[in-house]
Parts: structure tokens; sequence; C-alpha cells
């Protein structure tokens, strides 16, 4: 049940949804659960997550022309310019707490083929998460 909460915990971090898994996966690493499949789960949980916003980002030009569509043409065309300063390996980024769901989100919107989005996006998060642990490890060792 701990790793289905991890999951679900950070496949809506990954969304555009107010949520944060960090602070769960510490506890669960403290606990004594098993540290790869916690960063397995984790991992594969955000990054689903990330998919999800891919595959809204598909379907932005079928809504863009409505009007309660919350993101003008002016917008959309400049995060679509910035997107293409660093193109398809920002998604290595998609991990960042600012910015990151709309890196994948332009993903989407850009259409960047879904190897390379899944691959690129895997890639970040599963950094994240280990360096999270990492840091986890370390303080539970360290003694004042």
């Amino acid at each position: 049940m701990a790793y289905l909460s991890l999951f679900l915990a950070a496949f809506a971090a990954a969304t555009l949804l107010p949520a944060y898994s960090e602070v769960l996966l510490g506890g669960l690493f403290t606990q004594g659960y098993a540290v790869e499949w916690l960063w397995f789960w984790a991992t594969l949980g955000n990054t689903l997550g990330s998919v999800v916003n891919g595959v809204i980002g598909r379907q932005v030009e079928r809504f863009k022309e409505k009007r309660w569509f919350p993101v003008t043409d002016k917008q959309l065309a400049y995060a679509q310019k910035h997107f293409n300063r660093y193109g398809q390996w920002s998604l290595l980024m998609g991990w960042l707490p600012v910015g990151g769901d709309a890196l994948t989100l332009i993903g989407g919107i850009m259409r960047v083929p879904w190897l390379n989005f899944v691959v690129l996006v895997a890639i970040g998060k599963g950094a994240r998460y280990a360096v999270v642990l990492w840091l986890v490890a370390e303080a539970s060792t360290a003694t004042i």
C-alpha cells in the first residue's frame, strides 16, 4: 500500500495538481522500505503524470480558439519559441518544481515523439528522486 501511495503522490505531483511526493518518499525511506522500489515507483508515477501533461498539450490545438481557453496565441507562441531554443532536451528539466510541468505540457504541444518524451522525462525525474533519496540517506546518518 505504501508503494501505491507513493506512486499516486508522484503521479499527482507531475500534473498541474498541487502535490508533493518528496516528503512521502523520505518518510517511507526512513521507515525502512526498499530504496530501489521507492525510486522505481516514484519515478514511474512522476513520469506517467508528465505523460498526462504531454497528452493535454497535444490536444491544445483543438481548444486554443475557444473563448474559455486560458492561454492566448501570443503566450503559446512565446512558450513554443523558448522550448525550441533548447528543443526536446529541455524535457530533462521536467523535474523542476517551478516550470517543469509547463515544459512537459509544451513538449506535448510541440509533439515531441513519445519515445523521446518518455525517456528524457524519466531520466530527469529518476535523477531527481535519486538525489532526494541520497539526501535523505545522508541526513538520516548524520550525527549532531
